[in-house]
Formats: C-alpha cells, sequence, structure tokens
C-alpha cells in the first residue's frame, strides 16, 4: 500500500491534460505550415539527397578554392566584427538612456518628465531597430548601397544595436544599484557612475554577451551572403545553386571552425574576467 502511494502522482491529470491542449492547439498550426516531414522519406527525395550527400566526400581542398576561402572567411569575419563594432556604437548610448540606475532625477524616487519621456523614447528606439531582421535590412539596403559588404555591415549594426541596447540595459540594471547610487548623490555624472559604480560588476555579462553576439553576426553574415552582402554564405549560394556537394562541405566545416573558434574566445574572455 505504502509503495503504491509513494508512486501515485497526483497531479497527473493535470499534465496529461495540458499535453492534450498542447496537442490540440498545435495541431492546426501544423495544417496551417504545410508541415509534412515524411515528404522527405519519399523514394525520389532520397535519390536526390543521396546523390548531393555522397558528393560532399571529400570536401573541395585544392589551393585555388582553398585561398578563395580563406578571402571569403575573412571577409565574412570582417562583415561580422565591423557590424558588430556599429551595433556596439549604437547601443551603448540607448543602455545608457534607458537605464534608470543611473537617472540622478530619480534618486529622489520619481523620475522627472523629461528623463522619463527620453528614456521611453530609447526603449522605443531599441525596440524598433531589433524588431526588423537584419535580411530585411540587407535586402532593403542592397538596393540603396549596391551588392557588396557595405549592406551587410550595416544590415548587422541597426538589427544588433536594437538587441544589445536591450539586453545591455537588463544587464545594468540587474547589478547592485547602491555602489553607483552613493556616487551620484555625491556629484558624480552618469559616465562617472557608470565607469567606477555599474561597469566594474558586469563587465563579465557584458563581455560574454557581446562575444556571443559577434558569433552569432557571423551566422548572420553568411545568411546575409544569399542577398549579395558578399562573404561565405555567396559562396556557398553559388555551390548550392551548382550542386556542388564538394564545395558544400568544405563552406560548412569552414563555418563550423569559425564559430567553435568564438565559442572558445567566449569562454576564455569570461574566465579572464571573471
Amino acid at each position: 500500500m505504502t509503495a503504491v502511494a509513494a508512486s501515485y502522482d497526483p497531479a497527473w491529470r493535470g499534465r496529461v491534460g495540458v499535453l492534450l491542449l498542447a496537442a490540440v492547439l498545435l495541431w492546426p498550426a501544423l495544417v496551417w505550415t504545410e508541415f509534412k516531414p515524411w515528404e522527405v522519406f519519399d523514394a525520389q527525395s532520397l535519390k536526390s539527397t543521396g546523390r548531393f550527400l555522397r558528393d560532399f566526400v571529400p570536401p573541395r581542398h585544392d589551393p585555388e578554392f582553398l585561398h578563395l576561402m580563406l578571402l571569403q572567411t575573412w571577409r565574412t569575419v570582417a562583415i561580422a566584427t565591423d557590424g558588430l563594432v556599429l551595433a556596439f556604437l549604437v547601443a551603448v548610448p540607448l543602455a545608457l538612456v534607458s537605464s534608470a540606475q543611473m537617472s540622478i532625477s530619480s534618486l529622489s524616487g520619481r523620475m522627472a518628465r523629461g528623463p522619463y519621456a527620453l528614456r521611453q523614447t530609447a526603449r522605443w528606439a531599441a525596440i524598433v531597430l531589433r524588431s526588423i531582421p537584419e535580411l530585411v535590412w540587407a535586402l532593403l539596403l542592397v538596393r540603396v548601397v549596391g551588392l557588396g559588404p557595405t549592406a551587410g555591415v550595416i544590415a548587422i549594426g541597426i538589427t544588433y544595436g536594437g538587441m544589445l541596447g536591450k539586453v545591455y540595459a537588463e544587464i545594468l540594471e540587474s547589478g547592485e544599484a547602491a555602489g553607483t547610487q552613493a556616487l551620484l548623490r555625491n556629484g558624480a555624472g552618469r559616465l562617472q557612475a557608470f565607469f567606477y559604480g555599474t561597469l566594474p560588476q558586469c563587465s563579465t555579462e557584458l563581455v560574454g554577451y557581446t562575444v556571443y553576439r559577434w558569433e552569432c553576426a557571423i551566422r548572420s553574415s553568411v545568411v546575409l551572403g544569399f542577398v549579395g552582402a558578399g562573404g561565405l554564405g555567396q559562396e556557398l549560394d553559388n555551390a548550392t545553386k551548382m550542386f556542388a556537394g564538394a564545395e558544400v562541405s568544405a563552406i560548412l566545416i569552414i563555418f563550423i571552425a569559425l564559430v567553435a573558434i568564438a565559442d572558445r574566445m567566449s569562454a576564455w574572455l569570461r574566465k579572464e574576467l571573471g
């Protein structure tokens, strides 16, 4: 009797009900999206997939191709890095203005109307910037500045500026406010309070998230290459259209290596700062 009571879960009806409700809600979404995974196992699809995948081995590795990949890899990293630098220049002012912790007028308990309106404007600016995906910005910018890395750099800078601004502000506000507010009460300016009160306790999180966003920017720069922004993405698009499996596998290996390097760099920086 005790063993039966111990194995009985009084909440099983609720869990089953939640699962059934999720299934009922998910089914129409699957129908509307025409999600048909069984088509992957169609005989014709398997034949085409097998033929394409067979060409993956061995990856293309002749000197001419590797030299081209080296140049395009450098271009991809440059697009991601320049885009993130541009995003950083957008995000830092947005974060400093959005953070209520460093507001001098809020020390009395209630923020004045002017600073409050400025803070809300900065928050809405960050929302607008990050609401439009970088791929959409790149499609628009390609029409303005033409094909090439410039469109990719600006697209990453705009979207990631909004993302970094939002998260930077949240990280700053999650820190201990006592030191920052003490500096502000004793006559320090916002930047002084930021550098000596807030930044020391939040630097690890800020650096870790920034490097993570750099890793994401590398992935984004590859995707942006499909719309003419250059780099590995454009080469991958060309290789895929030509069904050049050996080239595709080589580019994917390079891409995986880039993300792995970014991951190790993030871990090293967190360790050094921690």
